[in-house]
Order: structure tokens, then C-alpha cells, then sequence
């Protein structure tokens, strides 16, 4: 089957808690559990959702988001993961028309719907109405006619009455209701400060919730007529993603590059072996986009993924390290007592060895995090704060690194609740220009470490520009 003709449905909802991860992820299980090849996809930044995603299809979850990437990457990157499966789910985010603030509707699942081509299935939280149903899904289907609902999931129904009220209710609007989930079927995950648990953490408990969402889903929609809607979304046009081929243009300077390949002294033979980049995985650092790892495989990486809370050291060879996000806040006695790790990443930084590093990384890299030690990189320390910051961040780098020329336009995304106070030695990563210019983050000799979340397909020389220098080091 061709990548932009797979049948697609995106999962949306009048606002945050309506059920929009339950409905998708049971969606997709349900799908599954048919003998279907499903491409799982998320609206936006979060890395937690995409996590449940990949239990319930058996394929890694990818984000889709406008702010990070652009517009013009989405269908490719769609395309990219879709390849070869029957039918593909996407989870929005937030209410369906709520995108990046001040930016209208960039980064809004409507957005991504439209450039998509697909059809969306509104999830209506029911629980306080009855007949009010009819105007606010009115009101959805009407606000922007280039987003094309083509039915209606109700959630936290109470009974067959209620069922029948809204049913009838929603007949004047032309709406097909395409599920019922009652409240007594509802799945509970949990949660704590930055949003749902992750799988990571979980364990069988995520399987089996995972597995609950999929049978109430079974048992509640019309899975048949979900499927002639996703079957209903038209061809979509362009080729699909490619790491080799998005390096090429980052090489050439073209769309997608940011600017010309970085000279780098004694760069990489394009006849020399992969060079070994270690990559934090577990259930400390859970946060990473897939195409982080393509690119660096694509650039001449051997990419190891490690676990920082079970080695007690390095794989063998690594020559770089990337430190992506997680909790380490919830694991930082753990990560202290892993001392040979911790040694064995400072040495690596000593001996000139790339750290590339976002969030949970930059905790990790500190002098000590909650007043636990951790790997001394940085002189900087870290404590958890009542405060949380979050939001799209639009910065371009301020000193040359490991990941960026000065100069290098990048988009991010901020999600936390710690605090880094610096020391010195090091010069800021970022000048972040939205929503208030500041400087963030630390460059220092071979490290990078920052709180922002960046997307590499937005520009790929960042992971040739990282392989090269762990070649050289």
C-alpha cells in the first residue's frame, strides 16, 4: 500500500480530558486485536502518549507538530511511519482549534487534520448534558469547513437513557455517533506532575490498561464504520520522509537545513565505520522523538541505547552521548548511587567526548539534583520548584556547539518543574526570543545541554554535525 493512500482517522476533542487518549488508544488496540497493521501518531510535543501508542500497536509512536517541524513536514513525516500498515490513528491535542499560543491555528490538531486530509472523530465528554450536545458538536462542525468531522465518540455516558437523549439530540445535527463509552467503562491512568505515568514505569499494569481501553473501545464503537471513515481520507501528495534524504539537504543547505553543513576539521569519510553513539533510555529518560535516532543512524552513527538507572557504565566504545528527557526528579536516588555511570560520564566529557543533552540530560549533568549528587559536567545545580514551565520556545543559538552553528535557527519546547542555578564556565546554549528573550542552556567545550526540546527533523544537521564531532573527538 502506498504510505499517503493509508486510511486515516484523527482522534480530537472539544478540550483537554474529554478522552481523547483513551478513545485513540483503545482505537488502535481495538484495531490491532483485528489482525491490522496500525500507524500510531500524536498531535504535538508530548513523548508520554506515543508511549501507550506503541503497546497497543506493536510500532514505535511518532509526533506530528507543526511548531517543531513545520507544516510542510508533516505528510512526510505522516507517510514516514505509516509506511506498509492497514489503517493509521492520531491522537490530537488539547481542544481540536487549540494550537500554539498568539500563532492562530499552528500546531492545533485541526491543522495537522487539514494538511492531512484526514477525516476527525470528535470525543464528546457527556457526562454533565443532555440535549446541549447538539450545539456544541454544531459548533465544531461548523467553525472551520476544511475540517471535516465525520462523527462523534460520547464518553462518560450514564445510562441508556442518557444514551438515548443524546442520541436524539444529535440527529438534528447530521452527526453520526459512531461510539458510546459509559462511565462505569472508564480505564483509569495515572498520573502526577507532568501528566500520565509513563510505560516505561508501569510495567504490566500499562499492558493492561492498554488492553482495558481496547476492549471497551471493541465494545462501544462501530469499529466497521470507523474504518469506512479512515478509508474515506484522500491520497496524500509528496514522498515520504526519509533520513538519508533530509541529511542530503541539510548537506546541500536546502529546505529543512537551517543553513550549510558545518566545516568540521577531519570530517567524517564517507568510507569510515559507524561511530558509537549511546543513547539514555529506561524509565528515567522515556522522552525521545524516532527520528532523532534515524538521523543519527543515517549520519554514520551505531546508535546503543543504555539504561542510566541499570549499567554501571558506558557501552563499550561509546565515542558520544545523548541525554534526552524523563524524570529524573522521580529517580534521582537511583541516579546518584549509579556512581560508576556517573564517573564514566564525566570522563567521557573530559576526554572531549559530545554530550548532547535536553531537560531530564541537563538535570543529569549537573553538580546535584535535589541535593543528590549527579555527573559534575556542569557546574550548575538543580532542584525541583513549585513552578511549571511550559510552552513552545522559538530560539536561535547563541554560541557554536556539538548540535548548532551561531546562529542556527531552531524551535523548541519547554515542559517542567525544576530549576538549574549556574555556576560558571559555561556559555548559554539558546537565546530564546517567544514568549520573552532570554538566554538558556549551557555550551561548554564538547556539551550541549539544555531545557528545550527540539525535533532534529527540522533540521537534520544537527545529528550529522553531532556524528562528525564524535568521529573527530
Amino acid at each position: 500500500m502506498v504510505s499517503g493512500s493509508v486510511p486515516r482517522l484523527v482522534v480530537a476533542a472539544p478540550s483537554s480530558g474529554s478522552g481523547k487518549t483513551t478513545v485513540a488508544t483503545g482505537l488502535m488496540a481495538a484495531f490491532a486485536a483485528r489482525g491490522l497493521a496500525v500507524s500510531p501518531h500524536k498531535v504535538g510535543p508530548d513523548y508520554i502518549d506515543p508511549g501507550y501508542h506503541a503497546l497497543a500497536t506493536g510500532r514505535t509512536g511518532r509526533n506530528l507538530d507543526a511548531y517543531l517541524c513545520g507544516p510542510e513536514l508533516l505528510g512526510p513525516l505522516f507517510a514516514h511511519g505509516a509506511r506498509g500498515c492497514d489503517v493509521a490513528v492520531v491522537e490530537g491535542v488539547m481542544g481540536l482549534f487549540d494550537g500554539a499560543a498568539g500563532e492562530g491555528e499552528l500546531a492545533s490538531t485541526a491543522q495537522v487534520a487539514k494538511v492531512l486530509r484526514a477525516p476527525v472523530v470528535l470525543v464528546v465528554d457527556a457526562s454533565s448534558q443532555s440535549r446541549s450536545v447538539a450545539a456544541l458538536v454544531h459548533g465544531f462542525t461548523t467553525w472551520d469547513p476544511e475540517v471535516r468531522i465525520g462523527g462523534v465518540i460520547l464518553n462518560k455516558v450514564a445510562s441508556d437513557r442518557h444514551e438515548a437523549l443524546l442520541r436524539e439530540a444529535l440527529d438534528s445535527v447530521g452527526v453520526p455517533v459512531l461510539g458510546v463509552l459509559r462511565r462505569a467503562a472508564q480505564v483509569e491512568t495515572p498520573s502526577r506532575h507532568l501528566g500520565l505515568v509513563p510505560v516505561a514505569e508501569r510495567g504490566r499494569d500499562a499492558r493492561d490498561a492498554v488492553a482495558a481501553m481496547g476492549a471497551a473501545v471493541a465494545a462501544g464503537c462501530d469499529l466497521e464504520a470507523l474504518l469506512r471513515l479512515a478509508r474515506s481520507a484522500a491520497p496524500l501528495p509528496g514522498a515520504p520522509w526519509d533520513a538519508g534524504t533530509a541529511l542530503g539537504r541539510a548537506e546541500d543547505g536546502g529546505p529543512g537545513s537551517g543553513q550549510p553543513r558545518p566545516a568540521v576539521p577531519g570530517g567524517a569519510d564517507a568510507d569510515a565505520g559507524p561511530v558509537r553513539v549511546a543513547v539514555a533510555g529506561g524509565a528515567a529518560f522515556t522522552f525521545s522523538y524516532a527520528e532523532h535516532t534515524e538521523l543519527l543512524a543515517a549520519a554514520g552513527a551505531e546508535v546503543v541505547v543504555f539504561d542510566p538507572l541499570r549499567d554501571e557504565a558506558l557501552p563499550e566504545g561509546t565515542r558520544g552521548l545523548v541525554l534526552g528527557g524523563g524524570f529524573p526528579e522521580v529517580y534521582g536516588a537511583e541516579l546518584s548511587a549509579n556512581e560508576g555511570l556517573r564517573a564514566d560520564v564525566a570522563a567521557l566529557a573530559a576526554r572531549g567526548g559530545p554530550l548532547a543533552a535536553e531537560c531530564a540530560g541537563l538535570l543529569y549533568l549537573c553538580r546535584e539534583l535535589d541535593g543528590l549528587p549527579m555527573c559534575g559536567v556542569l557546574d550548575a545545580s538543580a532542584r525541583m520548584s513549585g513552578r511549571l514551565t511550559l510552552g513552545y520556545r522559538d530560539a536561535v543559538a547563541v554560541s557554536d556547539s556539538v548540535l548548532a552553528a551561531a546562529g542556527t535557527r531552531m524551535r523548541g519546547h519547554e515542559f517542567h518543574r525544576t530549576v538549574v542555578e549556574p555556576g560558571a564556565g559555561a556559555s548559554p546554549a539558546w537565546g530564546v526570543r517567544t514568549p520573552a528573550r532570554r538566554v538558556e542552556g549551557f555550551v561548554q567545550d564538547s556539551v550541549h545541554a539544555s531545557y528545550l526540546h527540539t525535533h532534529w527533523a527540522s533540521e537534520p544537521g544537527a545529528a550529522r554535525r553531532f556524528v562528525e564531532r564524535c568521529r573527530t573527538s
